[in-house]
């Protein structure tokens, strides 16, 4: 089916320019004015595909829309953001964006990175296919003497007997350090195996999710009990396997 795709931007001339680019590749186009038109569209049927978001937008910004999308769609999401402001683009892709484009852009790179996005299968169809194929609830035991379970089957995170809540990418992220314990990912590695060979983008979008995954256990990079950094190289998974539930 050809894809919905959302474009919003206050300024027309560029919202025009990047909804006639994608309605020459055969997509299906909406348009929105700013970011509460944005999120108000998500309120309605048919659903979104892609949303494309300015950062800067009156009424309601980039990033607070996308924080309300993110509550309404798993849908994939391209932020478009003038090419100085790199807070911009590392706030956009924690709280949830799939990749970013600085102004000005070429069209051809454009289309490139949309085509890209969409290819990508998003993290809950995709999760079975790339967990690794490890049996339900393994065991494992923290450095502190704590305790950490893994359960693939039923998507359940155990921390000290706590359950933890995760994302999807969240949890196939973890999947996939948990697989090999001990052994060093390369952020390249986890790129391939999480968001799949066609990403197309900045490695760094490992670094900002380890760190959300990392907010989620209620650990930071100096006390880390879960996931942690090999500096220079990438992450690994820390608790060792004890048994199975």
């Amino acid at each position: 089916m050809t894809a919905r795709i959302l474009v919003v931007d206050d300024e027309d001339p560029i919202r025009g320019l990047v909804a006639g680019y994608l309605r020459e590749e055969g997509f299906v186009v909406e348009e929105a004015v700013d970011g509460q038109a944005a999120v108000e569209r998500f309120d309605r049927e048919p659903p979104i595909d892609l949303a494309v978001l300015d950062v800067r937008m009156p009424r309601l910004d980039g990033i607070e829309a996308l924080r309300e999308i993110r509550r309404r769609s798993d849908c994939y999401v391209i932020m478009l953001t003038a090419a100085a402001e790199e807070t911009d683009r590392v706030i956009g892709l924690s709280v949830g964006a799939d990749d970013y484009v600085a102004k000005p852009f070429s069209p051809r790179e454009f289309v490139a990175r949309v085509k890209a996005v969409l290819r990508r299968r998003r993290p809950a169809d995709a999760a079975e296919d790339r967990l690794p194929p490890a049996a339900p609830a393994q065991r494992y035991a923290l450095a502190d003497g704590g305790s950490f379970v893994l359960d693939i089957d039923r998507h359940e995170v155990l921390l000290d007997g706590s359950a933890v809540e995760l994302t999807a990418l969240q949890f196939e992220l973890l999947g996939v350090l948990a697989s090999s314990p001990g052994r060093v990912f390369a952020r390249h590695q986890l790129i391939e195996r999480v968001w799949g060979r066609d990403f197309f983008g900045e490695e760094r979008i490992v670094d900002v999710h380890v760190g959300n995954l990392r907010k989620a256990l209620g650990e930071g990079a100096s006390d880390a009990r879960v996931v942690g950094t090999v500096r220079g190289v990438g992450y690994r998974f820390l608790p060792e396997p004890v048994g199975r539930s």
